[in-house]
């Protein structure tokens, strides 16, 4: 079984059901995501692609805050990516957003959506998921617009917060498959660097939540 494809059956497991309360059970945590989409400053007409759409709140929330900007979002979750056409449906975006199924490590948007470039590239709380997540951020500098810029938003070193909620809390996420980066900003430096960028490295919450820009 490729790597790819194994990964793709673990996230099926994990959110056949969770999908369903994903939203509810974790809006209290995944801090970071709303100042996030809010520093985004899409321009006008410009692209937003989100790698890892999940279940399309981002989206909607992206939407609505720039109703100007024409979405995209991939998952490798094809529960998941039901969850985020369904919601799209519901509000009405469906001439707005584009979804597609795909790895986002492999992932070609030329070949899927006919357009090799985007204004903002969106990670929020998927790099601690994926294996190859270095691959991952490489790829989706690689597909910035001139002046368009990566932003990533994931889980913290927490730092600023206690010894015992930090290894209570990474107990929990290994529950899920999920690994805090301890490198982010390492590796997002390092990409921008590759691209003739820059990186901008923001700590929220104590250090509960990173977010990583890459602009190109």
């Amino acid at each position: 079984m490729s790597t790819s494809l194994g990964h793709q059956q673990l996230m099926n497991g994990v959110y056949r059901r969770q999908r369903h309360i994903y939203d509810i059970t974790r809006r209290f945590f995944l801090l970071g995501r709303d100042p996030m989409i809010a520093g985004l400053a899409v321009p006008q007409g410009g692209s937003v692609l989100e790698i890892g759409c999940g279940t399309g709140r981002n989206l909607i929330e992206i939407h609505r805050r720039y109703p100007h900007a024409c979405l995209y979002g991939i998952d490798i979750s094809h529960e998941m990516l039901t969850t985020t056409g369904a919601a799209i449906a519901r509000r009405g975006l469906q001439r707005k957003t584009r979804l597609a199924l795909a790895d986002a490590a492999l992932f070609d948007p030329s070949r899927t959506f006919g357009q090799n470039d985007f204004d903002r590239i969106v990670i929020s709380y998927s790099v601690s998921m994926i294996p190859a997540w270095e691959t991952v951020v490489r790829q989706a500098a690689a597909h910035l617009a001139p002046g368009g810029e990566l932003h990533i938003v994931d889980f913290g070193d927490q730092r600023g917060l206690p010894g015992w909620f930090r290894a209570a809390l990474y107990r929990w996420l290994g529950a899920f498959h999920v690994t805090p980066r301890a490198s982010l900003f390492h590796v997002s430096a390092e990409v921008a660097r590759a691209i003739g960028g820059e990186a901008k490295a923001t700590r929220l919450y104590r250090g509960f939540a990173w977010i990583a820009v890459i602009r190109r």
